[in-house]
């Protein structure tokens, strides 16, 4: 499979929330937590022009993943990382994440920092971070999920 990776458009806000809705929507959540996520997981225009995201395509306007960074000077954060479900398993989240690794030590930052969905945190181990505690869920009272740490150095 022949993917590209780009920078993404203020104009692709709505296709990245759906696909990231999709994406979350992947592990059988029930319909009260991910309507909960309904904001979390939406991309706004205003998010694309000031942020770094950047979009995986199998063709042009097939997207089949995105990610995004947080801008200096915030904390080093991989603060989205989606895949599209028919595409879970097939090579895109590895491409993404090293992307993203690519583009963190480009920053000069010494460690990447995620919160984890807790049914991506074997992911994430499997891309060599580490789990270093646990953060409360935005969305849900009660709920945790793995904070999660890379070394870049």
């Amino acid at each position: 499979m022949r993917l590209t990776l780009r920078k993404a458009e203020p104009q692709e806000a709505g296709p990245l929330s759906d696909l990231a809705w999709a994406s979350k929507a992947f592990w059988g959540y029930g319909a009260d937590l991910m309507e909960a996520c309904r904001a979390d997981l939406t991309v706004s225009a205003r998010d694309i022009q000031e942020g770094l995201y950047v979009v995986a395509e199998q063709e042009e306007g097939c997207r089949v993943g995105f990610y995004s960074l947080a801008q200096p000077p915030a904390e080093p954060y991989l603060k989205d990382l989606f895949v599209a479900p028919e595409f879970i398993g097939r090579g895109v989240g590895r491409l993404l994440w090293q992307d993203a690794v690519t583009r963190a030590r480009g920053l000069n930052w010494a460690f990447l920092l995620l919160e984890s969905d807790p049914h991506a945190e074997g992911f994430y181990r499997a891309m060599g971070a580490v789990r270093v505690g646990e953060v409360p869920s935005p969305v849900l009272p009660g709920r945790v999920l793995p904070l999660m740490r890379l070394d870049l150095r």
